[in-house]
């Protein structure tokens, strides 16, 4: 006699469960791109959708309590140029959003708490680097205002959003950049690539770690960090069909395991949650949600159910799990967009008889703080990210804070005035220029803790008043009568040239109203000018005292009475 064992799993009888129709989002018009992005962000304060848009991209922003019809009318995020292919939560800030788009711009907006009340164009900041469309926009797990994007310029460029400026530039991609993403503590990165190959670089260097083929397919491949260091990754192989792989860092060319799933063309998306170690396979044009669970154990990927749906999806966003609602054992919440313009709320749910908190179920979760601040980052220092208990449900420690961006100044700034012969003014120790903010905005702090913010220097930095330009060894009475000298310098050079243009015009017209008179009528009028004309004399005639010859009429204009009608 024969026993088949079943698994043990607390997530084995997990199950998906749609919400009422009142209680979802409706009349949505998600983007027709047909770049590969979920086009769908969802964080516990907003839900973020691409839609479609006259005239640019845009995207809708819905606090979760406006469920229902949407107005055809209703304020979006309306600053980009051409359409916007990716957009992303910050995960220290739920106010703040990245999006990418075919502008080649990225942009980082500020969202109200409570949602639009009007449409907004003007961003805090805009980052511009990439020469062609960017469509991968990634926020860093645990340094404060790191963002990565990725264009398909084949650059993967690493931000710090705080002062706008580009910390890291990556060109080991030889063709289009499908998808990205950093381990749990962000020391490493991986990609995937146009060129079938799977890569783990540094993003502090760009240096390239290792790299493998993926997927033998040409279709587009996805890849994701397993929180404790192994690598997932969705494709094709040359037969199309759709395969999903488990590898790990130092061996990526021999997955641990590769199995094929079935025959569709949709791209998968892999969502997935460190908590229970469960990953939800959603593919683009599918009515399913597979869900699977990684252990230690042989086949190490779990297949445990899958949650059907009537209509295919044509977006997909998960929430993250403070978000969740512990009371009902929600693992995950997903927000799905179908062609008709539905947006179906999906809960995942274990179940549970008892009403306590399930420990199990939830471990300490990612919190909305950010562990390093950017320049630690770049430095060289890495952090897990911060966690927090779900028990009694998720309150936010942070204060809703202003995203605000202080750029440094520029590098000319920075030069010291020069004096009379060439030396600067003060010698070598002049000090620098405060820096500029952008759009009014005084510090960079950003989804911390007023108390714990990482960039709390450059949030006091900029709240202060600017200090003045102290240059060392002169006063300022004699800076301000160098300057008026120099002002009067520039005012008599101006003149002078302005007087000596005024003379050419002059000679020019004459030379050519003579040149004119000398073709047609010989005693037709010259033009008006303030210089007497020379005279014209024929071939055989010399000329004397030409001024005496010639005859005024009072009103500027000159007449010669040297030629004859039949000398010309």
């Amino acid at each position: 006699m024969s026993f088949r064992v079943v698994r043990s799993s607390k997530f084995r009888h997990v199950y998906g469960q749609a919400l009422k129709r009142e209680q979802c989002y409706d009349n949505i018009r998600v983007s027709k791109s047909s770049w590969d992005s979920t086009f769908c962000a969802v964080n516990p304060k907003f839900l973020a959708i691409i839609v479609e848009s006259a005239g640019g991209g845009a995207f809708i922003v819905l606090p979760h309590n406006k469920v229902g019809r949407i107005a055809a009318d209703h304020a979006l995020v309306g600053g980009h140029k051409g359409p916007v292919l990716d957009i992303a939560w910050c995960p220290h800030n739920d106010n703040v959003i990245a999006s990418g788009s075919e502008d080649c711009v990225v942009k980082v907006w500020q969202i109200p708490d409570g949602g639009l009340t009007r449409t907004i164009t003007e961003p805090v900041v805009d980052l511009v680097y990439h020469q062609r469309r960017v469509g991968l926009v990634l926020w860093h797990p645990s340094a404060l205002n790191v963002l990565l994007t990725a264009g398909s310029d084949n650059l993967i460029v690493i931000w710090n959003v705080g002062t706008g400026e580009v910390l890291v530039r990556i060109e080991c991609h030889p063709d289009t950049i499908y998808s990205a993403c950093w381990n749990w503590d962000g020391s490493q990165l991986v990609t995937t690539c146009k060129d079938k190959k799977i890569r783990i670089l540094n993003p502090r260097s760009g240096e390239l770690l290792t790299e493998a083929i993926a997927h033998e397919g040409s279709k587009a491949t996805r890849a994701i960090f397993l929180r404790h260091g192994l690598i997932f990754t969705t494709g094709f192989n040359r037969s199309s069909e759709r395969q999903y792989s488990l590898r790990a860092p130092d061996a990526l060319g021999d997955p641990i395991v590769m199995v094929d799933l079935d025959t569709s063309n949709g791209v998968m998306f892999p969502l997935y949650d460190p908590d229970t170690n469960l990953i939800y396979l959603c593919g683009k044009g599918d009515s399913v949600i597979r869900y699977f669970e990684v252990t230690p154990e042989q086949p190490f990927v779990h297949y445990i159910n899958q949650f059907q749906t009537p209509d295919s999806q044509r977006a997909i966003g998960m929430m993250p799990k403070r978000g969740c609602d512990v009371s009902t054992c929600e693992l995950a919440r997903f927000y799905r967009l179908n062609n008709s313009g539905l947006c179906q709320v999906i809960s995942m749910i274990v179940p549970r008889k008892s009403e306590l908190f399930q420990e199990d179920l939830y471990p300490d979760t990612l919190a909305d703080e950010a562990s390093i601040s950017a320049e630690d980052w770049i430095s060289g220092s890495d952090a897990d990210p911060q966690l927090v208990s779900l028990k009694g449900g998720y309150v936010s420690q942070s204060q809703s804070t202003q995203l605000t961006v202080t750029k440094k100044s520029n590098v000319l700034d920075k030069m010291p005035p020069r004096g009379p012969k060439g030396s600067p003014v003060g010698g070598a120790a002049a000090s620098t220029t405060p820096s500029a903010t952008s759009n009014g905005s005084a510090s960079a702090s950003n989804g911390t803790s007023q108390s714990n913010a990482p960039v709390s220097t450059a949030t006091n930095a900029a709240s202060q008043p600017p200090e003045p330009i102290v240059i060392s060894g002169v006063s300022e009475q004699a800076l301000t009568d160098l300057r008026t000298k120099f002002e009067d310098e520039f005012r008599k050079l101006k003149a002078i040239i302005v007087k000596h243009e005024n003379r050419i015009r002059s000679l020019e017209a004459t030379v050519k109203a003579m040149a004119d008179r000398g073709l047609t009528e010989p005693d037709a009028p010259l033009l008006n000018t303030s210089t007497p004309s020379p005279t014209i004399v024929g071939a055989n005639q010399s000329v004397s005292n030409a001024h005496d010859d010639q005859h005024g009429d009072g009103g500027g204009h000159y007449t010669s009475t040297n030629l004859a009608p039949d000398e010309v």
